[in-house]
Formats: structure tokens, sequence, C-alpha cells
């Protein structure tokens, strides 16, 4: 029997496009709605600032989506006891602030780039919810200890290390003496945790 050309051309875009159709239906389907505001003032206690980060890591932050346990990003889990010690110089609240400011400045090892700056487009979390995401991180694995009085890395007159290193220098102080990470410990600029 012989099929015209015709018939089986369209007997193959049927085909295709039920395949694709089933293959389509098998990616798992999640709603994306807008972030919620959240609510934050001066005056937040560090309980409620923990609670308020989470909020903003689950929504506006889009934080979760790629710290998650998977080996794409660092899992968050027990960073609270480990900020402090991550970058020598470095206390937990400027590393976390400068994990969120400057991804690129300090790469876990074993992970790749490719954090975005959260506090521009696309993300642009405000100085204040970093704030309070700080303090849910500090949560993890420690005790809160930033206030929402706290100044960091992006604020204005808030201190991050290139700017310690900067006053170093006006000051006359030896910037080169302060201790860094170690040759194999600097990696490519990055991520938390």
């Amino acid at each position: 029997m012989n099929v015209p050309v015709s018939l089986r051309i369209a007997a193959l875009a049927i085909a295709t496009t039920a395949f694709y159709t089933y293959v389509g239906q098998l990616v798992p389907q999640k709603e994306v709605l807008p972030p919620v505001e959240v609510a934050i003032s001066k005056d937040m206690k560090p309980e409620e600032m923990v609670r308020v980060g989470r909020e903003i890591m689950d929504g506006k932050g889009l934080c979760f989506t790629c710290h998650n346990g998977s080996a794409r990003f660092p899992d968050l889990e027990g960073i609270g006891s480990r900020a402090a010690s991550r970058v020598p110089g470095l206390s937990d609240v400027e590393y976390l602030a400068q994990s969120m400011y400057e991804p690129d400045k300090y790469i876990v090892p074993g992970f790749n780039p490719g954090m975005p700056v959260i506090s521009k487009p696309p993300i642009g979390l405000s100085d204040d919810e970093i704030l309070a995401v700080i303090a849910y991180l500090q949560s993890l694995g420690g005790t809160p200890t930033v206030t929402m009085q706290t100044k960091i890395g992006g604020q204005a007159g808030g201190t991050s290390a290139s700017g310690e290193a900067a006053a170093a220098a006006a000051t006359g102080a030896d910037a080169a003496a302060t201790p860094g990470p170690a040759d194999d410990e600097v990696q490519k600029p990055g991520s938390i945790q």
C-alpha cells in the first residue's frame, strides 16, 4: 500500500505535536505570583527580623530557588555558625552583607559564581530587607545579633571589607598587614555558604 507523502507529513506533524505535548505535561508546573510586600519597621526585634527575613527569602528574594540543597549553590543550613570564619577579617554580618551586595567578592570552594547582586534589579531588596535576611541567616546555627540600626556594606555609612581597607589606608595603617584568605582559599567570587 502506497501512502501519499502529504498524509505521511501530516501524520508526522500530529505525532510530533502529541509527543511534545505529553513531555510538556511531565514538567512540574508552578504558579508564580508577585512577591507579597512585607512590612518592615525600624523598631523590629531580632525575633521579628528572623521571621520577616525568612518570608523575604521565600518570596521576593527568591533565595531558595538556588540555595535549596542542590549542588548548584551552597546549602544555607548552619550558615549562622560558619559565616564568621568564612573570610578572615570579616565578621558574620560583614560576610553575609558582602555575599549579598558583592557576591563575586568570594566564592565558596567547590561552587561556581552566579549569585546576583540582590540589592539591584531584578530582585532589588532594600537595605532593611537585607538586614532581615541577615538576621534569618544568623539564626541558622547561631544567634541573630543584627538589628534594624546595624549599618552594612551597601548602606550609606556602612562598612565593608573594601571600606575598611580604604579607611586603614586613609589613616596611614598598613592595609597589606590585614590578614586575608590563604591562596588556596581564594576562589572565584561568590555565593553564600
